[in-house]
């Protein structure tokens, strides 16, 4: 399944998008047919979000969780603050990234 990220314009968040909107919680992503490229192009002409573009993810019990590295280490913030991460409270989010 693939899903649409990039940064919002104002905060610099990483955002996903949802189907309607763009949510700084991957869990609220929406999963996508063939129409992500139009939607990123829509969303950035729009200046809605810089560079998004389309990613692979998987959803399990814990929800949705991107298949790269890099995408899981930026839809939880940083790796080195376990406390300014999305999930601050949740004691396994390091077994979560890799």
């Amino acid at each position: 399944m693939n899903i649409l990220t990039g940064n919002d314009l104002k905060s610099g968040a990483v955002v996903w998008w949802t189907g309607e909107t763009w949510s700084i919680h991957v869990n609220d992503a929406a999963l996508l047919d063939d129409d992500a490229e139009a939607i990123c192009a829509r969303e950035e002409a729009a200046r809605n979000v810089n560079l998004p573009y389309p990613i692979e993810a998987t959803r399990d019990e814990d929800g949705i969780r991107p298949a790269h590295t890099k995408e899981r280490v930026r839809a939880l913030g940083p790796t080195v603050r376990p406390d300014l991460t999305l999930k601050p409270a949740d004691p396994d989010i390091g077994n979560w990234v890799i």
